[in-house]
């Protein structure tokens, strides 16, 4: 558990520091685990869709079409 400070900034310009709380330093690391695990899944999807679209091309192309062909149906 590594601890790290909390600083406000005040409208009039005054900080405040402190430490963060055992509770605050608990938050933070499951938040970085939840946002490991989104940004993995949101990696993952990227893949998914890439892969998703290549085999629709190898389909397309096994079918006889061109790679014009393709592309034209694709949008590209």
């Amino acid at each position: 558990m590594e601890t790290f400070t909390i600083t406000t900034v005040y409208p009039d310009g005054r900080t405040e520091s402190r430490d963060a709380t055992a509770e605050e330093v608990a938050q933070r690391e499951a938040d970085l685990v939840a946002f490991a695990a989104e940004e993995e899944a949101r990696q993952q999807a990227i893949a998914d869709a890439e892969a998703a679209k290549q085999s629709a091309k190898d389909k397309l192309a096994a079918l006889g079409l061109t790679e014009e062909e393709i592309r034209a149906i694709a949008g590209i």
